[in-house]
């Protein structure tokens, strides 16, 4: 059984926590730091879940926000997601009665 870990990515959180509410407020922060990064780029860092991030803009947020990697990131393990097979599937009963009458077409 392999285990699926995961995270949560708590920026926007931590930044509300910080009256940060704008992502345009965290490019000058990231600058006076030497990270040089676009609004769009800022805007996905702060939106959405990073995939890749570099130790350097890390470093740069936990100084801005006053904490630390684990309070960014907060891995977890995803639930087991099993395939059914075919003893397990949801069996429907179909009444049959409640079948719609065969149409008949009529010649003129």
């Amino acid at each position: 059984m392999v285990r699926r870990l995961s995270y949560h990515w708590h920026l926007r959180r931590i930044m509300a926590a910080h009256n940060i509410w704008k992502t345009t407020e965290l490019i000058p922060l990231l600058r006076e730091r030497g990270i040089n990064l676009s609004t769009a780029q800022v805007y996905r860092l702060v939106t959405d879940r990073p995939e890749r991030l570099s130790l350097p803009v890390l470093a740069a947020l936990c100084d801005i926000l006053d904490c630390s990697p684990g309070d960014l990131i907060e891995p977890y393990v995803e639930a087991d997601r099993r395939k059914r097979t075919a003893d397990e599937a949801t069996v429907i009963d179909l009444k049959t009665d409640l079948r719609p009458e065969r149409a008949r077409i009529l010649e003129d």
